[in-house]
């Protein structure tokens, strides 16, 4: 286990497919990449990022997301997702987060804020309000 502290990165490639097409998930009717599988894809990195820096039992849920999904990327083409943990406060997480495709050009950015919370108790928490 490494400490959590601001430097933590992760790197993820992915190739649009249909069901990662604003067509499949709904949010809107074309088939190019939709914003609500990047910002997924966004997430995900962030979680690989800091998941062997996290104490045993605990883990990390999502509380903010502010990304610009600045170019489309259509079906077949190879989007990289990268983070940064920018900033650690007690529990609070915030990282930098981009997205590129094949050549470089800037697909989408914006930040993540996670909390660390006990997996356990976090989910004895929940599953009484079910």
């Amino acid at each position: 286990m490494t400490a959590l502290t601001p430097g933590l990165a992760a790197a993820e490639s992915h190739t649009v497919t249909e069901v990662d097409t604003a067509l499949a998930v709904g949010s809107g009717d074309v088939p190019v990449l939709a914003t609500p599988r990047l910002v997924a894809w966004m997430e995900a990195v962030t979680v690989a990022a800091v998941d062997a820096a996290l104490a045993d039992g605990d883990t990390t849920v999502g509380t903010r997301i502010e990304v610009d999904h600045v170019a489309a990327s259509p079906l077949g083409a190879l989007v990289e997702v990268r983070c940064e943990l920018t900033a650690v406060d007690g529990r609070t997480l915030r990282f930098s987060v981009a997205a590129f495709d094949g050549d470089g050009e800037p697909v989408g950015r914006g930040t993540v804020t996670r909390a660390v919370v006990g997996r356990e108790r976090f989910l004895a928490r929940w599953s009484q309000r079910a």
